[in-house]
């Protein structure tokens, strides 16, 4: 297993297996299969290589198999905190450090940026493994947002945890 910075030349596998996630955990995450489906590769690609987004992969046997991004504020005032986003650890390669892995590459990243102070993100209520793996690498909560996210006719809570750099 290695982790890398991903960019443009992952595009196709890093848009498949955020489909995946989408598709299997659609509780887990804001945007749904269908609307990211419809995005052209353009998107994924400039996903990959904006200025304000690093996302990284974990690859098992040469094949993308987890990913995790990091934004950055472009916001003077804000530019202080980044968010972690789009963590996914395929289903296939789990209960193997991936996730923990993946967030430690986010955290390292974190670190070369000057000013920056704190990292946040947010994760469904009832994800006890993910609330337990942002614990393990010293998120702490700070709150749950109700009904964050509908899927279908359910409505699932999102907590919100930060950690300080």
């Amino acid at each position: 297993m290695w982790i890398e910075r991903l960019d443009a030349n992952h595009a196709l596998d890093y848009r498949a297996l955020m489909l995946e996630a989408y598709d299997l955990h659609p509780q887990a995450f804001t945007s749904s299969v269908r609307e990211r489906a419809a995005m052209p590769l353009g998107w994924w690609e400039s996903r990959l290589t904006s200025k304000l987004d690093v996302v990284f992969g974990a690859f098992v046997e040469g094949q993308l198999s987890g990913i995790v991004g990091l934004a950055f504020e472009p916001r003077e005032k804000a530019r202080h905190k980044a968010t972690l986003f789009g963590m996914y650890v395929s289903g296939k390669v789990r209960q193997h450090g991936l996730g923990f892995a993946l967030v430690q590459a986010a955290l390292a990243e974190a670190q070369d940026h000057p000013g920056l102070k704190l990292i946040q993100l947010t994760v469904t209520a009832g994800n006890d493994a993910a609330f337990k793996l942002y614990q393990r690498c010293g998120f702490i909560q700070f709150g749950l947002e109700p009904l964050a996210v509908r899927v279908g006719e359910d409505y699932f809570d999102k907590i919100h945890m930060w950690r300080e750099l």
